[in-house]
């Protein structure tokens, strides 16, 4: 059975923490700024991936009474499967990198960590004053690790939508945070992630903020800043490969080889916040 959340008080939603605990640290110091308490809190997976401290960032988010979803890396490092299930092409880029983060992950996590993994929800539903659901996934809703970007054809996204019976959705996995109104009043909404850069030129990280009404939900994606000098000095010292820690000082991701053409092109380009009423 899918959990259902009533959403009736602001919440505050951020993707892929990746083992970088100083921008975990960042967001939870943001949320209880904002008096936002766990239980309003809602992370939509991969809490361990290319940053150094795989351990802590599991420890960080069981201790803070977050709701986390199951990315496609808690899936893996729970079954102990020898690679993290992004779906990468084999050597290309992306594959290369991924081998060395995620045994590094794979060293620090406990079977604490792994049972904790292994029992978090591959999908939530969050309930609205005016009775719209939101699905939240981590990818799609079929293929946890699907990536679903802001250029997606709209009957890709309708599709996806459809096969969640819910009006809206909530998903991680793609790490660029958009906000779409689809034709027919649906909505996609992708928080982008907290511990690795949009690719946008910035070391800025991104989340969002959900607050209901009777009649509507607004939804603001924003940027956090946070010290992402000593995440970088962190995977140094962990030996972990250059281009993830070079890419959180520069705000450049190392490869790009799943972006589609759209967002290839906005590489090194500033995202702005957003608003969006729904």
């Amino acid at each position: 059975m899918i959990p259902l959340i009533r959403l009736d008080a602001p919440m505050l939603v951020f993707g892929g923490p990746y083992s970088n605990l100083q921008a975990t640290e960042a967001v939870l110091a943001e949320a209880a700024r904002r008096g936002i308490t766990g239980d309003r809190i809602l992370c939509t997976g991969d809490v361990v991936a290319y940053a150094a401290d795989a351990a802590a960032c599991c420890d960080l988010m069981m201790a803070s009474g977050a709701l986390v979803l199951m990315g496609n890396c808690e899936e893996s490092l729970a079954a102990e499967a020898p690679d993290c299930g992004c779906g990468f092409e084999e050597e290309t880029a992306c594959d290369l990198l991924s081998r060395a983060w995620y045994a590094h992950a794979n060293r620090q996590v406990t079977q604490q960590h792994r049972a904790w993994m292994g029992g978090l929800p591959r999908q939530l539903h969050l309930e609205l004053p005016d009775r719209r659901r939101l699905a939240v996934l981590h990818g799609g809703a079929s293929e946890i690790s699907r990536f679903l970007f802001a250029s997606a054809p709209e009957p890709v996204l309708a599709e996806e939508l459809a096969e969640t019976a819910c009006q809206g959705v909530i998903a991680g996995h793609c790490g660029i945070a958009f906000a779409r109104r689809l034709t027919g009043g649906g909505l996609w909404l992708n928080a982008g992630a907290i511990g690795m850069p949009a690719n946008d030129g910035t070391p800025r990280v991104w989340y969002a903020v959900l607050t209901p009404s009777r009649r509507d939900l607004t939804v603001d994606v924003l940027p956090l800043a946070y010290d992402h000098a000593g995440a970088a000095a962190a995977m140094r010292r962990a030996g972990l490969p250059e281009g993830y820690a070079a890419g959180l000082e520069s705000g450049l991701w190392p490869s790009c080889d799943v972006l589609p053409s759209v967002e290839l092109a906005a590489r090194g380009r500033p995202l702005a916040p957003l608003r969006l009423i729904w």
